[in-house]
């Protein structure tokens, strides 16, 4: 029989933070790093925990260049070649604490990623990526990764419940993304039906993850900072996006010019357009679960980091969290029909 969970799960459009009295002088004064040790790599990472998704456009060079300077992460996107990681490593070694190497679950990715590895010793973070973390194939490659790179931190997903997220720390994992379809440009929703709401699965998988001393990253549906406030304050210990990073001069692509303003190209990573340039074109098995748009050119990328990093320094005054990592602990979610005043939008 089909079940039906009748409690309601919301997303990030659907509440607000409550503000609290606080002790906190000035925003200057919050702490956005954190320092974190993981369960099964025991290696310790220090940074501001948020992250540019791999995807081809976003999780650049450039782009991790730019992040790393001001303490953020970037997984990095699983196309480039050893050498331009040999090449990237030798001119920004400053960069390596704060990168990952992504790898889909097929025997040419794990052969590339081991390359990678062995061939730029300074990068500890592997970034395990597929559509749908549910799959036992995809359990058995973690185990594959963990037993090949046992110092490695480990991140794997997607996922959006806890008992998933249970089973894939427990397979060698560190670090679980959760979300399935919450992404400005995935369709997985719409085309397959299947999905959760990004607010609840992040409360949800936390909870399962810090039970195990493990950690997770929401990984989408972040539109603005406040979207990336809420996700720490639900219990993200990292916050992912692709969107708010794109159409920078730090992403791959041209800027594309049409009726005096100007757009760079971003899609999914199930998109056409990504199956196209990397895998031939669409299998027939499948459908595409990813759309093309053209976002505005928004020029250096490190207006949008201040913005970002502006917006979590007042989210924590506002709730007198003194620290990133104290912000989950002061977090009272509000219900809300609207959170935003549109009329001059």
């Amino acid at each position: 029989m089909p079940n039906i969970i009748n409690e309601i799960k919301l997303d990030f459009k659907d509440v607000l933070l409550r503000p609290k009295r606080s002790t906190i002088k000035s925003r200057n004064d919050v702490n956005l790093y954190r320092n974190i040790t993981f369960k099964n790599s025991k290696q310790t990472y220090e940074g501001i925990p948020v992250m540019a998704s791999n995807m081809d456009t976003v999780g650049t060079f450039k782009m991790a260049h730019a992040l790393a300077k001001n303490g953020l992460f970037t997984c990095v996107h699983k196309y480039y070649s050893v050498d331009e990681w040999k090449q990237f490593a030798q001119n920004h070694p400053e960069c390596l604490k704060h990168v990952a190497a992504s790898s889909g679950m097929s025997d040419a990715d794990f052969v590339r990623l081991s390359d990678i590895l062995n061939a730029v010793p300074g990068v500890t973070f592997i970034c395990l990526d597929v559509a749908n973390g549910y799959s036992q194939h995809f359990v058995d490659y973690v185990r594959k990764v963990r037993a090949a790179f046992p110092t490695h931190t480990i991140i794997a997903g997607n996922v959006v419940t806890g008992e998933m997220v249970e089973e894939l720390i427990l397979s060698g994992a560190d670090i679980i993304k959760v979300g399935i379809g919450p992404g400005s440009v995935c369709t997985t929703r719409m085309k397959t039906g299947v999905g959760y709401p990004q607010l609840s699965a992040v409360i949800e998988c936390a909870d399962a993850a810090h039970g195990l001393q493990g950690h997770i990253i929401s990984d989408g549906g972040c539109t603005c900072p406040g979207d990336v406030a809420k996700a720490f304050g639900a219990g993200a210990d990292f916050v992912m996006a692709g969107g708010m990073f794109a159409g920078h001069d730090e992403c791959d692509g041209e800027v594309i010019e049409k009726n005096g303003k100007k757009f760079k190209l971003f899609y999914g990573m199930s998109s056409s357009t990504a199956m196209d340039k990397h895998a031939g074109g669409v299998a027939e098995y499948r459908a595409s679960e990813g759309k093309t748009v053209e976002v505005p050119y928004k020029g250096e990328v490190q207006n949008t980091i201040l913005d970002i990093l502006g917006g979590l320094r007042s989210a924590c005054t506002y709730t007198g969290a003194s620290k990133l990592k104290e912000l989950s602990r002061r977090s009272t979610f509000i219900r809300c029909t609207q959170q935003l005043n549109n009329i001059y939008s």
